[in-house]
């Protein structure tokens, strides 16, 4: 459904630095860090699509947090949520509700929410059944 989504950010290395400790526990890999054009991506091994781009905002000014929007990974594992989760709290995100099941969702939905180092509301996420 989605070639790319794009979060802003005003430290591309911080961001970079926060995403692939993020990142790993899902197995999702860099493909891309490009300083000099203010962008970086990730994305799962063996496919092209979709990607996470962090960026440098194209217009110059300040990055500024939707309110309102979330990225949500999907986790194959409740223990990839916690692991995602973890690296990210100790990154210097803030949390936004830790990793447990949200059966209001569905009744095996397992989930965690923080904000990364900019503002961007996150979520990991598992639907599978323990």
């Amino acid at each position: 459904m989605f070639s790319h989504v794009n979060l802003g950010t005003d430290s591309l290395e911080t961001a970079v630095a926060f995403y692939s400790a993020v990142l790993a526990p899902l197995g999702l890999v860099q493909k891309f860090h490009e300083p000099e054009n203010g962008w970086a991506a990730w994305k799962a091994p063996n496919h092209d699509r979709p990607l996470l781009i962090v960026n440098l905002p194209l217009d110059g000014k300040p990055h500024v947090a939707g309110n309102g929007q979330m990225i949500a990974f999907q986790a194959e594992t409740r223990e990839q949520v916690d692991a995602a989760y973890a690296r990210g709290i100790d990154m210097g995100a803030s949390d936004e509700g830790a990793p447990g099941l949200r059966p209001h969702y569905h009744p095996d939905y397992y989930g965690a929410y923080f904000r990364d180092l900019d503002g961007n509301k996150i979520c990991v996420c598992c639907h599978a059944t323990p």
